[in-house]
C-alpha cells in the first residue's frame, strides 16, 4: 500500500466476515488488532472533536462492513459516545450484523417518514448507538446527496464522540464520493489478495476528486 501514501496502516489478520469479535471475544488477538486500529484513529483525531469517519473499499465484498461493525464496538466499549450509520443503502448489511430491525432508518429520515432520534437503535454494547439504512429507496446517490443529509450528520456530531459511516463501494457508485465529501476522514478497506494495487491507487484518486480526507487504510488478510 506504500503506493497510496497513507498517513496510517492497520492490519487485521485471519478475520472472517460476519463474526462480531470484538463483542464475542472482547480478550482475542482479533479484538486487539481492533484495539490498535482505534488508538490510530485517535492519534489522527487529537486535536480534533466530533469526527465523522467514512469506511469505503474500492471494490464489494471485501469484509468492510463487518469490519466498521467492529471497529464501532471496540470504540463503543470505552465512554465515548459512538454512532455507526449505515449509508450503504443499495446492500445494507450493518442491521444483519447485530441482529436488528431495519424498518425504520437512515432513508425513511431523508424522506421525512421519521424522526432522527426514533430511528437510532440502541445496541446495549457500552455506547454505541445504530442508524441502519432503512426502506429501500429507488435513488441513493439522490437521496444522499440532499442537503438534509448534511444537516443530520451535523446534528449528530453535536451528540457523538465518533461518527463512523459503513458507505458503499468508492468506484462502483456515485453516491460514497458524496459521503466521502461530508465527512472530516475517510479510511480505505483493503483485502490483501482480492483489492489490486490498481484498484487501490484508483480508489485514491477517485477519493482523492471529492476532495476527501484520505487518512488511512485497514488491510484485511483472510
Amino acid at each position: 500500500m506504500k503506493q497510496l501514501a497513507l498517513n496510517k496502516r492497520s492490519q487485521v489478520k485471519n478475520f472472517k466476515k460476519k463474526n462480531l469479535v470484538t463483542y464475542s471475544n472482547p480478550d482475542s488477538a482479533i479484538s486487539d488488532q481492533f484495539q490498535t486500529i482505534k488508538t490510530n484513529i485517535k492519534f489522527l483525531t487529537e486535536k480534533r472533536n466530533n469526527q465523522i469517519f467514512l469506511i469505503t473499499s474500492p471494490g464489494i465484498g471485501e469484509g468492510k462492513s463487518t469490519i466498521t461493525a467492529n471497529l464501532s464496538v471496540s470504540m463503543a466499549q470505552q465512554k465515548e459516545r459512538i454512532l455507526l450509520i449505515d449509508a450503504n443503502l443499495r446492500d445494507p448489511i450493518i442491521h444483519t450484523v447485530f441482529k436488528l430491525s431495519n424498518e425504520t432508518g437512515l432513508t425513511d429520515v431523508l424522506h421525512n417518514k421519521t424522526l432522527l432520534n426514533q430511528a437510532i437503535n440502541n445496541t446495549g454494547i457500552g455506547n454505541l448507538d445504530i442508524l441502519t439504512s432503512g426502506n429501500y429507496s429507488p435513488n441513493p446517490a439522490e437521496l444522499i446527496g440532499h442537503e438534509w443529509m448534511r444537516e443530520i450528520l451535523k446534528q449528530l456530531a453535536d451528540s457523538y464522540d465518533m461518527i463512523l459511516i459503513d458507505g458503499p463501494s468508492v468506484l462502483k457508485w456515485t453516491e460514497t464520493r458524496i459521503l466521502a465529501n461530508l465527512s472530516h476522514s475517510v479510511v480505505l478497506a483493503v483485502a490483501r489478495g482480492k483489492t489490486g494495487m490498481e484498484k487501490a491507487e484508483e480508489a485514491r484518486k477517485v477519493l482523492e476528486l471529492a476532495h476527501a480526507n484520505l487518512v488511512g487504510a485497514i488491510i484485511i488478510e483472510k
